[in-house]
C-alpha cells in the first residue's frame, strides 16, 4: 500500500467512525472498484475498508451520500451563473459545513433529506445535487480548504422545495381506481384551512401509507398539497413521518373515519 492510500484509508476509518461511509477513489476522481459495485460498496465497517483500500488503492476518499451516510451535498462550480446564484443566496445559508475542491468548486454539506437524488441544474445552471445515488470527494482528507467545519444542517426549506424533484404523476400507481382516490385526499390538503392544515395532512398521510404507492413519492405529492396551503417543506415532512411511524405501529387505520373536513 502507497504512502498516499495508507494515508486515505486512516481518514476514511475516522470519517466511518462518524457513520460516513467511504471508499477508495483514483486521482481521476473515479472509484478504484471495478464498475458493477464502485461507489455501492461504501463501508462504515473498517475491516471491509481495509479489504477495499488494500484491494484497490486509491489516494481519494470517496464517501457515498444519501440514505446510507445521512448526507447530501450541494456542489456549486464556477460556471458564472451558479457564481452568480451564490452570490445572491450564501447569506440564506444556514451554517453547515463546506469545502473547497480541487476545480475550486464548493462542496455544501446538509443533513439528508428524504427523496433527494442527484440532480444537475434543477437549482441553477452549474449548481447539482448529491444526495441517493451518488458520492462526493472528502476534498479536505487530501489536503483542501475546509472553509467551515459546522456540522451538517438540515435543508433550508427554501432552497430543499427547489432541490427535490417534481412530485410524480399519480398514474404510477398501478392499483386501477387508486389515482382518483389519492387525488381525491390531496385536495383535501389543499383546500385545508389554518387551523385545520396540520391534521388534513396527518389523515393524509394516513391514508397514503396505507396505500401502494412507495414512501418517498407519497411525500413528494403531499409536501407539494401542504405548500399549497402555507406549510414549510419541514413541518409537512414531520407530520407525514409521524403518520408512517403510526402506521408502522399498526395504527393508522383509527383516524381513518376521522375526515378533517
Amino acid at each position: 500500500m502507497t504512502t498516499e492510500t495508507d494515508a486515505a484509508l486512516r481518514a476514511a476509518l475516522e470519517l466511518a467512525s462518524h457513520g460516513l461511509a467511504c471508499f477508495p477513489v483514483g486521482t481521476n476522481k473515479h472509484p478504484t472498484i471495478p464498475k458493477g459495485r464502485g461507489f455501492y460498496a461504501a463501508s462504515t465497517d473498517p475491516q471491509t475498508l481495509r479489504d477495499l483500500f488494500g484491494e484497490h488503492p486509491g489516494p481519494l476518499i470517496g464517501v457515498a451520500t444519501g440514505t446510507i451516510s445521512n448526507l447530501d451535498i450541494l456542489d456549486i462550480d464556477q460556471k458564472p451563473e451558479a457564481r452568480q446564484w451564490w452570490h445572491e443566496n450564501r447569506h440564506r445559508m444556514p451554517p453547515t459545513r463546506v469545502h473547497r475542491t480541487r476545480s475550486g468548486r464548493l462542496h455544501i454539506a446538509f443533513q439528508h433529506a428524504s427523496g433527494l437524488r442527484n440532480s444537475a441544474g434543477r437549482i441553477a445552471r452549474g449548481v447539482d445535487t448529491r444526495g441517493d445515488g451518488g458520492y462526493a470527494i472528502r476534498w479536505p482528507a487530501a489536503g483542501l480548504s475546509v472553509l467551515s467545519d459546522a456540522p451538517p444542517a438540515p435543508w433550508p426549506d427554501w432552497l430543499l422545495s427547489q432541490a427535490l424533484p417534481p412530485p410524480p404523476p399519480l398514474r404510477s400507481v398501478a392499483v386501477v381506481g387508486e389515482g382518483k382516490l389519492l387525488r381525491g385526499i390531496l385536495t383535501v390538503v389543499a383546500r385545508a384551512v389554518e387551523g385545520e392544515r396540520n391534521r388534513a395532512l396527518f389523515w393524509a398521510a394516513c391514508r397514503f401509507a396505507e396505500s401502494p404507492l412507495a414512501r418517498d413519492d407519497a411525500t413528494a405529492l403531499l409536501i407539494n398539497a401542504a405548500a399549497q396551503v402555507g406549510l414549510s417543506v419541514a413541518e409537512a415532512r414531520a407530520t407525514i413521518a409521524s403518520a408512517y411511524r403510526r402506521r408502522a405501529h399498526g395504527v393508522c387505520s383509527s383516524c381513518r373515519d376521522q375526515h378533517p373536513t
